[in-house]
């Protein structure tokens, strides 16, 4: 069994805190758009500010171990992150008013449908994202670089 998370480890921490972090979002969408009476959309947006600022500390801190050295490089990651948050929030704001407005899907339980297949697309984009674009390994740089030759000394 350890075996087995070692070689799944990130997918599996991805898994937990996307789940909690799925289950936050659930449940704010429903506070806002069914206790307080928001339109959805709105109450979607409130609860995906809210749940960006969550999974990025998480996603950098227990997922991908992001290390950054400086306040420049944290800000660079963040501001990508929420770039690519940005991208899945259209696209998941999309789902919702297609399935709320659109469909008729606007209360209860199929208020509540909606929002979950939503979630689910924006899970797997979301990973996907942040695997290949904002939490990517720095690899090594290239012994071609320029700018690294003249920091070794190498004018060649």
């Amino acid at each position: 069994m350890k075996e087995l998370y070692k070689k799944h480890k990130e997918i599996i921490d991805y898994l937990f805190w996307g789940g909690v972090a799925f289950f936050l979002s659930m449940f704010l969408f429903w506070l806002f758009a069914d206790r307080f009476g928001w339109n959805e959309v709105t109450a979607n947006n409130v609860d995906w500010v809210i749940c960006v600022i969550f999974t990025f500390i998480t996603n950098k801190l227990f997922v991908f171990h992001s290390k950054t050295d400086d306040a420049r490089g944290l800000g660079k990651e963040f501001v990508s992150f929420v770039a690519a948050r940005v991208f899945t929030l259209l696209l998941e704001d999309l789902i919702i008013w297609i399935g709320c407005t659109k469909m008729g899907y606007n209360e209860g339980v199929g208020q509540i449908a909606v929002k979950f297949i939503a979630q689910f697309v924006v899970i797997v984009t979301n990973y996907i994202l942040s695997k290949l674009i904002v939490f990517r390994k720095k690899t090594d740089p290239s012994p071609t670089d320029p700018d690294e030759s003249t920091k070794t000394g190498d004018r060649s």
